[in-house]
């Protein structure tokens, strides 16, 4: 490069320096200095330099004098990089000698600093350096060896805090694979970093680049030498080098296990205990000889002991040499668990066992949720038959714990791949790496085994187009729809969806606007307000594996026919596959009927002053106000020690305000609102397309919106707010902190449930404030989210009269839902809770700690998997805190008072003629104590319930069906 060339990249580099930025630079300014930094043979760094003991710095020819305790040399940086770090608490190129343990460590933001240097590491292995394209020849930036001494000096003191290690068993692994400390390197995602590059470059070698991500074996080496022999006429001298490193590669992991290696480094660890025995035995019993099923076998024994004794070393530097040893172990157990054929059902459950206990021992599960599920994954079975109802349940806990693996990845490091993915988007294949680098991928493989023997054993045939392997994919909400298929393979939160589309997510938005069906990868949770609206409105909803969703995309754009059975059974097909029958189905009679009025006769307008909730009673649900303040009107007359004081603004005060004229449009709010929808009316008479007739409408009420937010409130209900604030909770208006929520007549119809349609707003204080927030509150019924949801279900939508529940904060240890069934089980006795920890758990879509409650037992369905949650100061506002997940969120007393709850409101709330009505409750624990914020009918729609379509494809299964334990799995 010429000197000309070098200083203008150098220019550009640091071109952010020229002005000062104190607010985060954007996504492309970002992706911008990424791609200067690749062009240039310094990337991020700026110069060498030596970094003396006593904090000076001097030229690379000057070294640190031993009399001020010496030093250590490596490149500095360029002010772009520094300035991104202070900005948007991003770091590039990261170098770690010389670097402070806790500022690397980065604990008050989750480590985000260490998780940042691992995805910098992933980045580098498949585009070739990243940043450091060029700057990784830059001779002297930075010293391995003294990497690899920062990088066990680091590891050394952060191993001698024991809830340390309990806390983040998992992410300590991964880091250990990633940050030098002893000479090693992570040897399987180079193989797979490598054959992705070749790929790229040579598209006829991708089908052995999918082999060696997705099934890797011993044998894969012979594919690629297979290759080189047929392209080695036409390939060139440095491609033919870099296939050749790829088999070097392959060669180097796939070497049996060196007991001699692994004997000596077991002899240098000082302590001896279960863990150092464990190991012990292990060399001891087992040789090159012995079989992958017997070496798979001991090795997760070994990793299940030395993660339940890890700390059992008094010394941290035992500590790290045994959780090398595991790492190695590890890799031979990926290598030799594939090598393990199971050829029968007992095999196969042997062999998910095997698996399952290694997840465990490399921390991709924790201890309480292994001991949870531990006898339903091998249960009881005696003889030389079992049942097919047996082995659904078998597959339904292997199919969790594989989820629960992969949503342990994305718990620790989804947020940063976010964050990254906005101006890099490679960085979005880190997680499906550290998944396929993890037993998880291996497990799953087996699970998909008996998935596909017990479909065909109960006649289940998943019918998605043309997948291979659809095991993995299950329904969750009966229901069919038409229309264009869009595949989502990132972050649903960014996505506008539209509502005649069927989308496919990793994992459902929490603000999820109306759509014709969804799949996702993760399912969430069972209650929040999304999987609550789907059920209820016989939206098709179905859970399948990520690998299906790189497949679908193929259709993506594509107009299918999606349907889910009342037992889960799927099916996707392309428009023209579809049959007579399922074309009818969308016929303009057929739609109609799905449409829902909400009742406005008993309405009650001319109530404008605030009510006390304890003078509201269910019966006023629709009528003064919404169900929300009418049922915790309700719940405060039944459980008056466990619910809060509370005000209601009746849907009066709402409708007298908006009598008021409306800025620049010489009339009032009302009219202005009636109007709009009497004017779409007369567009449908002239035959206007719906597309024009939705757009002028959320116009006008993206306008009045505004306007209602800028409305003038009435000093007479200023007033009344005022007393009516402090004779309810003992405080002027501004000095406790209260929850405002959205009540409308349009939520908990008997049809329709609306919820989280609308606006609550957290823990405000000021006078201020909450006066402007009623105001939000109001305007939440006319957002774009909310309209579309009515209109697309409700005859009525214009009807919309919002009131509002004030309450007192309470600033909840954990909180969630209960649903008074088995959601998944159908049973009426049964619970269904789903709890986060803080504030507003589970309704938002978290990954929350979700059971099945039963009269005598208490079955975990999922793990918490959401790294954050908030706490209520009493100032006001929201505080975010992170949690690891090495101990469940519920107690034995929590579960008892929840059966105990549960019953007294089967007992006491609600119509007495219909008895199996379940409800949807909104509760919290604060030091143990139970506070209920929420109550309503929990409503699923039965119309896809009882269709005869979803009737007619949904299989008869005999679950009391013998089935012996040595059928063949193929």
């Amino acid at each position: 490069m010429n000197t000309l060339k070098f200083v203008a990249l150098f220019l550009i580099a640091n071109c952010f320096t020229l002005k000062t930025y104190s607010q985060e630079r954007t996504p492309q300014e970002i992706s911008q200095l990424i791609s200067t930094y690749k062009d240039d043979p310094r990337g991020p760094y700026h110069r060498i330099k030596w970094f003396c003991e006593d904090g000076t710095e001097r030229e690379p020819k000057d070294p640190c004098p031993d009399a001020i305790g010496g030093g250590i040399q490596h490149a500095s940086f360029k002010a772009s990089a520094l300035q991104l770090r202070r900005s948007n608490h991003l770091f590039f190129g990261e170098i770690l000698a010389g670097l402070s343990p806790k500022e690397f460590l980065d604990r008050n933001a989750n480590f985000s600093r260490l998780k940042q240097y691992q995805i910098g590491k992933y980045l580098s292995s498949v585009d070739n350096g990243w940043v450091l394209r060029k700057a990784q020849f830059y001779r002297g930036a930075i010293q391995s060896e003294d990497e690899e001494t920062w990088g066990k000096d680091f590891f050394i003191q952060i191993l001698k805090d024991d809830d340390f290690i309990i806390q983040n068993y998992y992410l300590i692994r991964q880091s250990l694979k990633d940050i030098p400390h002893s000479g090693d390197d992570n040897i399987a995602q180079l193989m797979r970093s490598q054959s992705k590059l070749l790929s790229e470059d040579h598209p006829s070698f991708m089908d052995i680049r999918i082999k060696i991500h997705g099934q890797p074996e011993v044998s894969d080496i012979k594919l690629v030498n297979n290759y080189l022999k047929t392209k080695a006429s036409v390939l060139k001298a440095e491609e033919l080098t870099a296939f050749e490193a790829l088999v070097k590669t392959m060669q180097a992991f796939y070497a049996p296990i060196d007991f001699k290696v692994l004997q000596d480094d077991l002899s240098k660890i000082t302590e001896k205990n279960e863990a150092t025995l464990s190991v012990s035995n292990f060399l001891k019993d087992y040789t090159q000889a012995s079989t992958p099923e017997q070496i798979s076998s001991a090795i997760a024994n070994v990793l299940y002991t030395i993660r339940t004794h890890i700390t059992d070393f008094k010394y941290s530097k035992n500590r790290l040499a045994i959780l090398d040893l595991s790492i190695q172990l590890e890799n031979t157990l990926l290598k030799e668990s594939q090598e393990w054929e199971s050829e029968n059902i007992i095999d196969n459950l042997y062999k998910i066992n095997t698996l399952a206990c290694a997840t465990l021992g490399t921390g991709l599960i924790e201890s309480w949720e292994y001991d949870a599920i531990e006898s339903q994954l091998l249960p009881q079975i005696s003889g030389e038959k079992t049942t097919l109802k047996t082995l659904h349940a078998v597959l339904n806990v292997s199919r969790s714990i594989v989820e629960w693996t992969t949503t342990m990845v994305k718990a620790n490091y989804q947020e940063e791949v976010n964050t990254y993915t906005k101006f890099e988007p490679l960085a979005y294949g880190f997680i499906d790496d550290k998944v396929r680098s993890s037993i998880s991928l291996n497990l799953g493989e087996e699970v998909s085994e008996l998935g596909a023997l017990i479909a065909k054993l109960s006649n289940i045939n998943n019918a998605v187009v043309d997948l291979k392997n659809q095991t993995a994919i299950r329904g969750l909400n009966p229901g069919y729809a038409f229309g264009k298929l869009m595949v989502v393979d990132g972050n649903p939160e960014e996505v506008n969806v539209n509502s005649n589309n069927i989308y496919i997510f990793e994992k459902p938005p929490s603000d999820l606007k109306p759509v014709a069906g969804i799949m996702t990868v993760s399912e969430g949770n069972l209650v929040s307000h999304v999987q609550l609206l789907a059920r209820n409105l016989g939206i098709p909803n179905a859970a399948l594996s990520y690998e299906n969703l790189k497949d679908l995309k193929a259709y993506d754009g594509k107009n299918v026919f999606y349907a889910v059975s009342n037992q889960g059974h799927v099916i996707l097909k392309v428009e023209g596959d579809m049959t007579e029958e399922e074309k009818d189905l969308f016929s303009k009679t057929e739609k109609t009927k799905n449409r829902i009025a909400v009742p406005v006769e008993d309405i009650k307008l001319d109530t404008n002053e605030v009510l006390n909730m304890r003078d509201v009673r269910a019966v006023n649900s629709g009528k003064l106000c919404g169900p929300k303040a009418a049922n915790l009107g309700e719940l405060k007359h039944l459980f008056p020690e466990q619910v809060v004081e509370g005000l209601v603004i009746p849907f009066g005060v709402f409708r007298s305000h908006m009598d008021q004229q409306m800025p620049g449009e010489g009339k009032s709010y009302w009219t202005y609102l009636t109007d709009t929808f009497l004017k779409a009316e007369a567009m449908r008479v002239e035959n206007t397309d719906e597309a024009s007739i939705e757009a002028f409408q959320l116009e006008n009420l993206t306008k009045l919106h505004k306007a209602i937010i800028a409305m003038p409130l009435s000093s007479a209900f200023e007033k009344d707010i005022k007393a009516s604030f402090k004779d309810a909770f003992n405080g002027a208006l501004g000095t406790v902190p209260v929850f405002l929520r959205s009540d409308t007549n349009m939520e908990d119809l008997k049809e329709f449930t609306g919820a989280g349609l609308n606006l609550t707003l957290f823990n405000i204080v000021s006078e201020e404030a909450i006066l402007k927030g009623i105001k939000q509150v109001w305007a939440s019924a006319y957002t774009e989210r909310s309209f579309k949801w009515r209109q697309k279900y409700l005859s009525n939508p214009e009807n919309v009269f919002p009131s509002i529940l004030i309450i007192p904060s309470v600033d909840v240890d954990y909180s969630g839902v209960m649903i008074t069934k088995g959601i998944n089980t159908g049973n009426a006795n049964d619970l269904t809770v789903a709890f986060s920890r803080g504030a507003g758990g589970a309704v938002d879509g978290q990954s929350a700690e979700t059971r099945l409650i039963t009269k005598n037992s208490s079955e975990l369905l999922a793990p918490a998997r959401q790294p954050n949650y908030i706490r209520l100061p009493s100032v006001g506002g929201t505080k975010t805190y992170y949690t690891s997940y090495n101990a469940p969120i519920l107690n034995e007393k929590n579960i008892e008072d929840i059966r105990v709850l549960a019953k007294t409101i089967r007992e006491t709330v609600g119509n007495t003629s219909d008895a199996d009505q379940a409800y949807d409750v909104e509760f919290g624990f604060k030091d143990d104590k139970l506070w209920l914020f929420q109550i309503r009918p929990f409503v699923e729609n039965k119309q896809a319930k009882s269709s005869e379509y979803l009737i007619s494809i949904s299989p008869n299964i005999n679950l009391n069906k013998h089935v012996a334990l040595s059928t063949a799995l193929y």
